[in-house]
């Protein structure tokens, strides 16, 4: 069953006088449980196209399903709502909140949600300890190293029990072998049957999902599972 489908969208950004087709007719079906990667040049759309799988953004035409919704032109405040309760994210940056310990860091998600203190911090001490930092609990993002925060993000992602992960170049800011242990990560969370959506420049990252799907100019050059992809 496709947990994310994508059909015919376009997205057109006003840049003063000039029009920019950042995204020309993209059709895409997401599988449930399935990891892909996305991959392009800068200007390629992926970042775009990342922004409208997440619900940060609404295309200029088009429709968009997740879970078998049309989320394409609902408002706002609906899409925050989608992104609350539907959609993990894992960023480059990590994005956490410095003045929060990770078990904190972990629960905001639940804490929008209006779920319980006992129950959020139940939660985040079950995900704590599937992403490796029991141990680093009551630790701020400042004294962990950066493969620490990334999977203190990972684990804020899934706090929510997510129809999709979305990961946005979740290895850019990480050393070679913090690299392997965070895609080792994903990799597991995709065997325990997680959706997995994954941007990234990185070749070597893009090979360890399922399928790579390459954008240029707004359009979808490829669309290949990886075990087709030949060897460089």
């Amino acid at each position: 069953m496709a947990i994310a489908d994508i059909k015919e969208l376009t997205k057109i950004y006003q840049m003063g006088r000039v029009e920019v087709e950042a995204l020309r007719g993209v059709s895409v079906s997401i599988e449930s449980g399935e990891y892909c990667s996305i991959m392009g040049q800068s200007g390629s759309g992926k970042s775009t196209l990342l922004n409208l799988l997440g619900c940060l953004d609404r295309p200029t035409s088009g429709q968009y399903f997740l879970g078998g919704e049309d989320v394409s032109q609902m408002s706002d405040d609906e899409l925050s709502e989608i992104r609350s309760l539907s959609l993990g994210f894992i960023f480059q940056s990590y994005n956490l909140i410095p003045q929060l310990t990770v078990l904190e860091n972990i629960e905001v998600p639940l804490f929008y949600q209006r779920v319980a203190r006992r129950a959020r911090r139940r939660r985040s001490e079950e995900l704590a300890d599937v992403v490796g930092l029991s141990h680093r609990a009551d630790h701020r993002p400042m004294e962990l190293s950066g493969g620490q925060q990334q999977r203190v993000a990972i684990a804020r992602a899934l706090v929510n029990d997510p129809l999709v992960i979305l990961a946005d170049e979740p290895t850019g800011n990480l050393d070679t072998t913090t690299s392997e242990e965070i895609l080792a990560l994903l990799q597991k969370l995709h065997e325990e049957g997680k959706t997995i959506i994954t941007v990234t420049h990185d070749e070597a990252v893009a090979l360890q999902t399922q399928r790579i799907i390459q954008l240029k100019d707004g359009e979808v050059q490829k669309d290949e599972r990886v075990d087709a992809v030949p060897d460089t």
